[in-house]
């Protein structure tokens, strides 16, 4: 689906993105994490045609997205974070009707079923709406476009707790299993039980880049009394600490996305290697 192959991106003398190389497949929920200004938005950019790397090579579905040809277009979604461009006078319906021709396979059906569940007015003025409303609705045209590559940067920013988790559950129903998916956030909680594989990224590089399976057979999360010698990572909390430790014994445990990406910000070096050596 999407292959990256050395690639670089820099913003006049400042590079963002250094060297990267990647493959990402169809049917996953990539979750993309990383603090701010890691290159998240510039990744997701560069993957969806609107930069162009400076150095190295990208293709999607065998196309350059830098073409931006009308069959990529078509076969692809970014949602961007800042939402302004569906601030207009069109409903939510009217603006379907005006977008949705450019996307062969979207699904009306879908998109009125979405709109529903995030208990939207799909007759109202979109900017009538709050932004969370705008935010859902925007994301409710996202998912029913039934991309082959849907690219969503912060979705879940401007969302409150329960619309978190209806975004959650309608990202998990309705995304076909021909889409790759990635989904950039700083706020991992908001996406936990979604995402699988894990990326992060760090200073212009790729830390990680592992399937939950794999990053549990490698690491232990657990809720232990004290701190033991040999944990990468430790924080308080109530009834102990949860820590992050490297799983010697092959015990089975839940992967604690919070921690797993404060455990790589503090140790970048020996999770990386862990996964590098197999």
């Amino acid at each position: 689906m999407i292959q990256i192959n050395d690639l670089s991106f820099k913003y006049g003398n400042k590079e963002v993105l250094s060297n990267i190389t990647m493959n990402l497949e169809a049917g996953k929920i990539y979750g993309l994490l990383g603090e701010n200004g890691a290159g998240k938005t510039t990744l997701l950019k560069i993957i969806g045609g609107l930069q162009k790397p400076y150095h190295g090579k990208c293709t999607v579905c065998d196309e350059v997205p830098f073409q931006r040809t009308p069959s990529f277009l078509s076969r692809i979604y970014y949602l961007p974070e800042e939402i302004d461009y569906i601030q207009t006078d069109y409903s939510a319906l009217q603006f379907a009707d005006l977008n949705a021709p450019f996307y062969p396979k979207f699904d009306w059906d879908k998109f009125k079923k979405i709109l529903a569940e995030f208990d939207l007015d799909a007759d109202k003025k979109l900017r009538k709406l709050s932004h969370g409303q705008s935010k859902k609705a925007a994301i409710s045209f996202a998912v029913a476009a039934n991309v082959d590559l849907l690219l969503l940067d912060e979705p879940s920013n401007g969302l409150d707790i329960p619309s978190k988790t209806i975004f959650r559950k309608i990202m998990a129903e309705y995304c076909l299993e021909t889409t790759c998916t990635l989904i950039s956030t700083h706020q991992v909680r908001d996406l936990e039980n979604l995402i699988d594989p894990i990326i992060i990224l760090d200073n212009r590089a790729v830390l990680m880049n592992e399937s939950l399976e794999r990053i549990s057979e490698k690491l232990c999360f657990s809720l232990e009394s004290s701190v033991p010698s040999d944990v990468l990572y430790a924080e308080p909390t109530l009834g102990g600490y949860l820590c992050v430790s490297q799983n010697r014994n092959q015990r089975e445990s839940r992967v604690n996305l919070e921690a797993l990406f404060n455990a790589t910000m503090q140790h970048k070096t020996a999770i990386h290697n862990l996964f590098k050596n197999a």
